[in-house]
C-alpha cells in the first residue's frame, strides 16, 4: 500500500457454509492499521450486521483468527501493510470448520477432536496428595514445555492441508497437547493416549507438510509432536506383539 492510497478494497466473506456470498467495502486507510482495525470499521461504520469474533487484540486469546488474502492469521497482530502492499483485502473466516455466520467459524468440531485425541490431563493424584517437584531440566519435561503455549487458535487447524482432504484427522493442535501430556509426568493417561492418536484420524494420517508449523503464531511445532507420537505408538504396538 502506497502513502498515496486513500482507501482499502476490502472483500468479506457473508453468510454461513451453506448459502455464503461476499461483500465488498472501501475502507479508510491508516498508519499501523491492523486487518482486526479493517474488519472492526466495516461493522461500526459500514455494516453493523457482520458477525465476527475478538477479545484482547494484543495476541494472547486467538480469537480473532481468520483467512486473510488466503492465509490462516491473528488479525490483531496482521498489519495491512505486511499482507496488502496494494491495499486488496480478502477476508474469510477459518477454514476447515463450519461457518457460524459471516467471519465467526464455529469451533466445536476443533475441540472435539481434543476430547477425541485425549488431549486433556488425567491426573495421576489428588488434592490431598503432596505437591509433586518438578524438574525443569528434565528431557520429557522439556519436550512438554515445548507445546505449552498454545492457545487454541486454531490457525494450524486452518491451514493444515490433511484436515481438509481428511474431516477424521485430529489434526495439529489436537496431537500436540496429547504429545504435551504424554511427557508430563503429572499425567497418568499415557495408555488411553497412545490409543486415541493411533486410531482412525490419528497421527498416522499426517503427511508432514509442515503448514501447522509454518503458520502458527507462537512458532510451536506440531509437527515435532506428531512425529513423537508417530515413534511412541510404533513402539507401544511393537511392546504389545512381543507381550502378546
Amino acid at each position: 500500500m502506497t502513502a498515496a492510497q486513500e482507501t482499502l478494497d476490502v472483500t468479506v466473506h457473508r453468510g454461513t457454509t451453506r448459502g455464503a456470498r461476499y461483500d465488498r467495502f472501501e475502507v479508510p486507510a491508516h498508519e499501523s492499521q491492523t486487518v482486526l482495525d479493517v474488519v472492526s470499521w466495516i461493522q461500526q461504520f459500514a455494516d453493523p450486521t457482520l458477525s465476527y469474533r475478538f477479545a484482547c487484540r494484543v495476541g494472547m486469546c486467538g480469537s480473532c483468527a481468520m483467512m486473510v488474502n488466503g492465509t490462516p492469521r491473528w488479525t490483531c497482530r496482521t498489519h495491512i501493510k505486511k499482507v496488502a502492499p496494494d491495499g486488496k483485502l480478502l477476508i474469510e473466516p477459518l477454514r476447515n470448520l463450519p461457518v457460524i455466520k459471516d467471519l465467526a467459524a464455529d469451533m466445536d468440531p476443533f475441540f472435539d477432536k481434543w476430547t477425541a485425541a485425549e488431549a486433556q490431563h488425567h491426573p495421576s493424584q489428588t488434592r490431598h496428595d503432596p505437591i509433586e517437584a518438578i524438574d525443569p531440566t528434565d528431557a520429557t519435561r522439556a519436550e512438554a514445555d515445548l507445546g505449552v503455549e498454545c492457545i487454541n487458535c486454531a490457525i494450524c487447524y486452518a491451514a493444515c492441508d490433511t484436515v481438509a482432504g481428511n474431516p477424521d484427522y485430529l489434526g495439529p493442535a489436537a496431537l500436540q497437547r496429547a504429545w504435551t501430556l504424554l511427557n508430563d509426568s503429572r499425567d497418568d493417561g499415557r495408555q488411553s493416549i497412545l490409543d486415541a492418536v493411533s486410531g482412525t484420524g490419528g497421527c498416522h494420517n499426517c503427511h508432514s507438510m509442515g503448514s501447522c508449523a509454518q503458520y502458527c503464531p507462537n512458532e510451536l511445532n506440531p509437527m515435532r509432536a506428531i512425529a513423537g507420537l508417530k515413534r511412541e505408538t510404533a513402539k507401544s504396538f511393537f511392546k504389545g506383539k512381543r507381550n502378546a
